[in-house]
């Protein structure tokens, strides 16, 4: 353990920053998995639901920096051609 004051202060900080970006990473992998399932299920309505909230919560990770911008802007390019193909 840090011995500090400084380093007890970002051992604090790192511990909160760590426990936000885990559940922004789990938010992600819920919506991409909720994507799938319906791609699978060929529901073209649903899909299209599920492609809009996932988009939108990988480019709020994104722009938090959880993710690298270019990771979420292809995951987000690769499950749009997964949605498009169902038609």
């Amino acid at each position: 353990m840090a011995n500090h004051k400084s380093a007890i202060k970002r051992h604090r900080q790192s511990e909160k920053r760590n426990a936000r970006n885990r559940a922004v990473k789990t938010r992600i992998r819920s919506a991409v998995k909720a994507l799938r399932a319906a791609v699978e299920s060929n529901d073209k309505e649903k899909a299209q639901a599920a492609l809009t909230l996932a988009t939108s919560v990988i480019d709020k990770a994104a722009t938090k920096k959880v993710v690298h911008w270019r990771c979420a802007a292809r995951k987000i390019s690769r499950l749009s051609q997964a949605v498009n193909k169902i038609a």
